[in-house]
């Protein structure tokens, strides 16, 4: 037994049980928030202190010679016992611990000292204060202050921390929880490799324009410059991904950076970005620290338009015989004020692909998705409209919204208005504000003629599914078209539902039919492998909502590791993988402009036996009449779930 401390103010944690080591041993050992050296000789078991006093070297990795603990860099020698150095040696001595062998195995006794707040501690304090509920994140050398404030929040219950097993998929996820909530959650890394792997997410957060907040691990600023180990000029590689990025650097004004990343990624629904130097982590608190609350630093955003241009609306849309209300994901939030409005005016609502599922496609009044993503209901509504009313949409060539018809557009952004041609109408307003008033000023119509025409296109439609849900692939593969179908009569009214890109997307879009789920995917970036990553960040928002992701065998394959993470934290997200062995949607295109199709080819393994390798439910579905059983099973699992598709490649 060793000790320097007070034996009434320790707290004892075992180590490892009775025969953990061998006499003439040594091992690295944690006791709490100790790093414990624990060596056993003649003498029995010792313990000290892991870093060595020269250079921090590891004393567990290294060895006994003569009696003493040596440093496996330097050599530096210590009694395994006390922490002294041999007789004859004036080198400092480091701690050591006292140690208790037990009937049921070795205790180390530490101190637990009070926790000192440190300046980390407060900027996290301020990010909770301004919302922040959730970090995605991989702890590593150069982020270990702000990991340990993250740490002491988790533990008061005010944060929830997820691990993560790349940085990639922790910016997704942060992207995934912005995309279903409007709310900014965290991704968090080290320096260099580290940070650059948050890139993607953060630009996919960007360009769908929803708020992200990226914290990266940063060298010391003392080394800066000469190229230090994993040195890379995060402020310059995030220049253009961030609204507002800045390396935290003083005490003073540190919270206050917190606070203004955070209205940057809220006002602009952008990515706001701190760096933290090594040696800015270690710094302590403040002593009178100012407030930095977000109550008086972020304005309502209730805003309306001005009233000659609401009488000029209220005008246009009365005077309209066919109107159509078409829907963009800035308009998700406001689905129930935009479904009473079509319902008074008897208007269709037509979807972008983005905001698909905003209206159920049961609805008499909804026609699916616009575009090459959709059914012909909705191309073929809106070229018999005599008025677009459009809501929170950004008239994208792959939705091909018509600029041959009158436009009312209303957009929160006063950038989206007239941004590619000019508009009959911009109204720039906050939409649920404006639609409430458009509502209230409009006359109340009935058009059974335009519900009619709508019913007969879905009716077509719904037999030239059925077709083509019945038709088997190339070597007997089950069609997307049937999977998709499968999909929308089994999927819960209330999941959310992340989808991959390629054919599994395509194929989302024109044949699943919603139930008004919550559907979120990689808009304008179009990144691969964002399916699973962002159902994560939806758990962590909705845990008590069914999570289901659609992916390919080409975008799982990206981020196949996050299931291990899905297994750790028990998240119930259920991934409906159609494994086609190809990146089927870029063969089409290789043949659509008559280019070889070369490197397109995928060799997978058995992905629902890797799920049950990872500790998950993996089912494998071969022949389409065990889809609709297999995918019930795997959403009543309470637990990840893998429901591996063979499908086709060759048709979508």
């Amino acid at each position: 037994m060793s000790h320097n401390s007070d034996e009434k103010n320790l707290n004892w944690y075992k180590v490892g049980d009775k025969n953990l080591l061998n006499e003439g041993r040594v091992t690295t050992v944690q006791a709490g928030h100790v790093n414990v050296c624990l060596s056993r000789t003649a003498k029995g078991y010792g313990a000290i202190s892991n870093k060595c006093a020269h250079q921090g070297g590891p004393l567990g990795d290294g060895m006994i010679e003569g009696g003493y603990v040596v440093c496996p860099w330097h050599a530096w020698e210590y009694d395994p016992h006390n922490g002294e150095p041999p007789p004859g040696f004036d080198d400092p001595p480091v701690p050591s611990y006292q140690v208790e062998v037990r009937e049921d195995g070795v205790y180390v006794g530490v101190e637990e000292p009070p926790h000192e707040e440190t300046l980390m501690d407060q900027m996290i304090d301020t990010m909770i204060d301004w919302g922040v509920d959730t970090v995605f994140g991989m702890v590593g050398h150069s982020n270990l202050g702000v990991a340990e404030a993250f740490y002491h929040a988790e533990t008061e219950d005010r944060l929830k921390y997820i691990g993560i097993r790349h940085e990639g998929a922790a910016a997704f996820a942060a992207s995934g929880y912005a995309k279903l909530t409007g709310r900014p959650a965290a991704c968090f890394s080290i320096a260099g490799p580290g940070a650059t792997n948050l890139l993607t997410g953060c630009w996919d957060a960007k360009v769908d324009r929803v708020p992200l907040l990226a914290l990266t691990g940063q060298v010391n600023t003392q080394v800066l410059g000469p190229g230090a180990f994993q040195e890379v000029p995060l402020a310059e590689a995030f220049n253009a991904v961030a609204a507002w990025s800045q390396t935290v650097l003083r005490p003073e004004n540190a919270s206050e950076l917190m606070a203004l990343a955070l209205k940057h990624a809220i006002v602009k629904r952008d990515v706001g970005h701190l760096i933290f130097p090594d040696e800015v982590q270690t710094m302590p608190a403040l002593p009178k620290p100012k407030d930095h609350p977000k109550n008086g630093r972020i304005a309502n955003p209730q805003i309306i338009p001005p009233q000659d241009d609401l009488n000029k609306a209220f005008e246009l849309i009365n005077q309209a015989e066919k109107p159509a209300i078409i829907v963009g994901k800035g308009a998700k939030p406001h689905r129930d004020a935009i479904i009473q409005f079509a319902e008074k005016i008897d208007a269709p609502i037509i979807t972008t692909f983005k905001a698909k599922a905003l209206i159920a496609d049961s609805h008499p009044l909804a026609c699916g998705v616009l575009g090459r993503s959709g059914p012909p209901v909705s191309s073929a509504t809106m070229n018999r409209s005599d008025l677009l009313i459009v809501f929170g949409a950004s008239f994208s060539n792959h939705t091909s919204i018509s600029t041959k018809k009158p436009i009312i557009q209303v957009d929160f952004d006063r950038m989206m208005l007239g941004k590619f041609h000019e508009v009959t109408l911009p109204l720039w307003g906050e939409i649920s504000a404006t639609t409430k008033l458009l509502k209230q000023n409009c006359v109340e119509k009935s058009r059974p003629e335009r519900r009619d025409y709508v019913a007969r296109l879905w009716n077509n439609w719904r037999e030239e599914k059925k077709k083509r849900a019945n038709k088997l692939g190339k070597n007997g593969r089950i069609s997307n078209a049937y999977i998709m179908d499968t999909l929308g009569k089994t999927a819960p009214e209330d999941a959310v539902i992340t989808v991959d890109v390629g054919n599994n997307a395509y194929s989302f879009g024109m044949y699943f039919e919603s139930a008004q789920q919550d559907v979120l995917m990689s808009g304008y970036l179009g990144s691969i492998g964002f399916a699973f990553p962002a159902a994560m960040g939806a758990w962590a928002a909705a845990p008590d909502r069914k999570i289901i992701a659609v992916a390919g065998d080409g975008g799982f394959g990206q981020y196949m590791a996050e299931f291990t993470t899905a297994v750790k934290y028990n998240m119930p997200i259920t991934l409906v993988l159609l494994n086609n062995s190809e990146l089927a949607k870029i063969s089409r295109e290789q043949r659509g402009g008559d280019f070889h199709v070369w490197q397109t080819s995928l060799v997978n393994p058995n992905f629902a036996k890797y799920a049950e390798n990872c500790g998950g439910l993996g089912i494998r579905v071969e022949e389409k009449d065990d889809l609709e059983v297999a995918l019930q099973t795997a959403f009543a699992h309470n637990g990840p779930a893998l429901v591996e598709i063979i499908s086709s490649a060759d048709q979508l």
